[in-house]
């Protein structure tokens, strides 16, 4: 179990979170969590204006964001009861996108009642899962979730990198070097596929989506070939982050 391990997972997360943003882009610096809403705020090291009207966010101390973190992210999803690794792929991700949510997502891939709150349902099953299965299945949902955001575009590609890196490093604190190693040619395997999947579907594989949507006027079928294609290359990108995320992880095990 991973009591004690806030400060080992949270140097992770801060790494992606960095310092003070007041990116008019981001949702979280508005007071009504939607760009445009409200005031336009900032956030400290991850941690939004909008959501600690009382703190002067320029100006947190190391352990009052350790507190903050502790209390609004880590205990809400029972981090000192989840396994090494686990811990970060879940507290991660519900800083990024809600604990309750977070939560939810470790749920469903063990398979109980996906309630969002982490109960001993959650535990028992966590204690006879693999804890390498659970963080892939974990990271993969949460990528999900990101990709169907409005703003993926925007923000997709550190969303994707960040996924990477984060399920990268808690797969190093359960896994062996040789099991890191097969996860880069997995990951590898997966973005060579996708990308031969772009150029078939932008060349002689046109030809075939053509077909099938024979009898649509042209410009719908173009439409569907780029989407195909972009889908494609979306995948491609993502594995290939993870491919290097990985490998760096195998490289210092």
């Amino acid at each position: 179990m991973a009591k004690g391990n806030l400060p080992a997972v949270l140097a992770e997360t801060l790494m992606f979170e960095g310092g003070y943003s007041s990116n008019p882009k981001d949702p979280g610096n508005w007071t009504g969590g939607k760009v445009g809403a409200g005031k336009l705020l900032g956030t400290q090291k991850g941690i939004a204006a909008a959501s600690y009207p009382d703190r002067d966010i320029r100006n947190l101390t190391d352990a009052e964001i350790q507190s903050i973190y502790r209390q609004d992210f880590w205990n809400p999803v029972r981090g000192d009861d989840l396994p090494v690794g686990v811990d970060l792929s879940v507290f991660d991700a519900g800083v990024m996108s809600g604990p309750s949510r977070s939560a939810k997502w470790l749920q469903q891939v063990v398979g109980v009642k996906a309630d969002g709150a982490i109960g001993p349902a959650t535990l028992a099953a966590l204690k006879a899962a693999a804890p390498r299965s659970v963080i892939k299945g974990h990271c993969a949902k949460r990528l999900g979730f990101v990709q169907s955001l409005a703003i993926w575009n925007t923000f997709g590609k550190g969303w994707a990198r960040r996924t990477a890196g984060i399920e990268a490093t808690a797969l190093a604190w359960v896994s062996s070097k040789a099991q890191l190693e097969s996860d880069v040619k997995s990951a590898k395997r997966a973005a060579n596929s996708q990308v031969g999947g772009v150029i078939a579907t932008g060349a002689g594989g046109a030809a075939d989506q053509a077909n099938n949507l024979s009898g649509l006027p042209i410009g719908v079928v173009i439409a569907a070939v780029a989407i195909v294609a972009g889908v494609l290359f979306v995948r491609f990108a993502v594995n290939n982050q993870r491919a290097a995320a990985l490998a760096k992880a195998a490289k210092e095990a």
